[in-house]
Parts: structure tokens; sequence; C-alpha cells
């Protein structure tokens, strides 16, 4: 058997913090916390209210997790993050980049001073979500641009379709083809090719909102979603966006033919089933200004 001494032995040895959290809040024990690599000691931390540490809204989302686990009874597996921004006497300064945690929360079957309390394990994880968060990034980017892919599209589009529906939030969607790129290619070569598309997707960079969606759809396709943005101002964006491309793409030419963009717009209404109702309308816009002659806008 282990005694209670060597247990505490034990409990001060653990890598990741460990947290004895009243219902309130309050920093009953702290044990472990050994891997300096990660963590700060913590024991200045007893007898605190986690209210005293961080900020009103941090806090509350900590006591949120605690009462969950108390109502519960089961284990609660948390991922959230911490900076200098949220901790209380630290300047808004330092490193750009937070630190993340992994909490395994669970109650404990005793009372400390009347309360109700839970055991709080908290691993740093910011490695592994910097990770995923770089795989993540990897499988909604397009590899030549950087710019969106499909799959990213659709899952942001979805998005946006539901803030029309619940909050009749617009969104607009541009489709973009270039004219005469297969031309282009069969007379330059695919590399010079994806020059162009490059120099489509840098233009994207430089003139939408950070909130607007740019995404390859296809080989010379391109989507744009302009969240919060209406018809009419759509239009008026196509036209000038177009008119930037058309400058860039000036450079690019195949046999005297230039290389030009249509563009299709339509906005998501509220009699659509879904956002693909709006990229189908795009679409069609599309087909109509290259029928027309290319190098022009149509809406629908």
């Amino acid at each position: 058997m282990i005694s209670v001494e060597e247990m505490a032995f034990v409990l001060e040895a653990l890598p990741d913090p460990v947290f004895i959290l009243s219902r309130s809040g309050k920093y009953v024990a702290v044990f472990g916390g050994r891997d300096d690599r990660y963590y700060h000691d913590g024991s200045g931390l007893v007898g605190l209210y986690v209210s005293d540490v961080v900020k009103k809204d941090k806090a509350n989302w900590f006591l949120e997790q605690v009462d969950l686990a108390l109502e519960t009874g089961g284990l609660v597996i948390r991922e959230y993050e911490l900076s200098n921004r949220d901790v209380k006497g630290l300047l808004d300064e330092g490193p750009q980049q937070p630190i993340w945690f992994e909490a395994r929360i669970q109650k404990l079957n005793f009372l400390v001073e009347g309360e109700e309390v839970v055991l709080w394990v908290a691993s740093n994880i910011s490695e592994r979500h910097e990770m995923e968060a770089k795989l993540r990034e990897l499988s909604d980017t397009d590899q030549l641009t950087g710019l969106f892919n499909r799959r990213k599209l659709e899952r942001d589009l979805t998005v946006h379709y539901e803030a029309l529906k619940r909050h009749a939030v617009p969104t607009s969607i541009l489709m973009f083809d270039l004219d005469n790129f297969k031309i282009f290619n069969d007379t330059h070569g695919h590399y010079k090719g994806d020059e162009v598309i490059v120099a489509v997707a840098d233009i994207f960079r430089s003139e939408l909102r950070k909130s607007d969606i740019a995404c390859r759809f296809g080989g010379d396709e391109f989507i744009v979603g302009l969240p919060s943005i209406d018809m009419q101002h759509a239009e008026r964006f196509a036209a000038r966006l177009s008119e930037c491309l058309k400058r860039e793409l000036s450079q690019f030419s195949a046999g005297g033919i230039a290389t030009t963009v249509s563009v299709g717009v339509a906005t998501m209404v509220p009699d659509d089933r879904s956002y693909k109702d709006a990229v189908r309308r795009a679409d069609k816009a599309l087909y109509d200004a290259k029928r027309n002659g290319k190098n022009r806008v149509f809406s629908k």
C-alpha cells in the first residue's frame, strides 16, 4: 500500500497540473505541473478564485464547465486557449499565439467547506493544436494558388445560407471563368498557364475583404463569396474586380487574343433550398456572359 506521504509525492510529480476547483471557482488545491517546458508553478493559486485570475468572459466559461461536470457527474473534456490577454494584471503584449489546453474535468464525491468540487486536469496541447490547424489548412487550400478549395467553399457557403435563413443576412456569389485560357495554354504551355491562375489569385487576395471567400473551383474557374453583400453591390463589385483582372491579365495573350474574365453574379434568396441554388444561378449567368461575347459581367 502507498502511504499518504508517498501519494503526496506522486501527485506533486505529475507532469500536467491538476486543480481541485469548487463550484464557486475557488482553487482548493493544486498538484503536479512539473513539466517546466509548459507550466509555471501554480501553488500560488490556492485560495484564489478563477475570477481573481482571469478576465470575466473566460472566468464564466471555466465556471460553466465546472457546473456541467458537477451536474452530469461524467467526465467533461474541453479544449480551450489562454493568452496573456485573458489573465488579469498582464499587459496586452507578448506572444501572439495563445496556449492551448485540453481539460479533463471530473466531479469528486466529497465536499470542501460545504461546496461540491471537481478535479480539473489541464494538458498543454499547443503543439498538437498547431499541427492540426496546419493539416486543416492544407486540406482546405488549393495547392497552386493558396486560395480555398471546393470543400472549404461548400462548408462556408452552408454557414452563410443558414445566416440568410435565420437572420436575413444576404450572401452574393461571383463565378469567374478565364476567357481564351485554353488557347493560351495550347500556345504557351501549362507552366505559363499556371502563372495566369496565380495572377488571378493574387488579385483576389489584394482586393477582397478578410470576410470574403475566394475559391479555385476548377481549372480556370473561381468562385468568390461575399457575405452581407446584396445583388446591387455585388454587381458593382464584380465590375470593378473584373477591370482589375483585365488590367493584370493584359500581359498575358496568345496569338493576339487577350486573356480576360467573364463573371456570373447571383445572391442567395430566402426561396433557395440551399446555397447550391445560388451557385447554379451564378453558373447560368456566367454561361450567358460567355455566350454574349465574353469579358463581361452578367447576373441572375
